[in-house]
């Protein structure tokens, strides 16, 4: 007879275990003050013209997301301190996760990098291309 394999119920104990890619663990955010000269914008693009550097609006302000993974997250996908892991880690909750939904839903805006930033810029500043350098 063919063995059975048993289905695990996904519970929030289990969740992470359905995660094949890991998202959480892949990048982290930084909350910044909300730009609004455009000077403030200038140091915006100045961030964003690094590499895996992003930026995002939601409805709780603006944020830097910084794409680079944790450095203790194994191949399989899992947690290697889990045990030790930082408090933040241990407060997240995934009862609602990117497993759920992309978070990129929930953006008011989105910056994938320095030239849509850029163009928003032109498009938000009508003077920007004249600006002092």
């Amino acid at each position: 007879m063919p063995k059975t394999i048993p289905i695990q119920a996904m519970t929030p104990e289990t969740k992470c275990g359905f995660c094949t890619r890991s998202i959480c663990c892949t990048y982290i955010t930084q909350q910044i003050d909300t730009p609004r000269s455009m000077e403030d914008f200038d140091h915006l693009l100045w961030q964003l013209a690094h590499a895996n550097i992003q930026a995002y609006k939601d409805d709780e302000g603006w944020f830097l997301l910084i794409n680079n993974r944790c450095t203790h997250l194994q191949p399989d996908g899992r947690c290697g301190i889990y045990e030790d892991r930082p408090a933040v880690c241990r407060r997240y909750t995934n009862d609602f996760c990117e497993y759920d939904q992309s978070a990129e839903e929930g953006f008011e805006l989105f910056f994938d990098g320095y030239d849509a930033l850029l163009t928003y810029c032109r498009k938000r500043f009508k003077t920007w291309d004249r600006r002092e350098r």
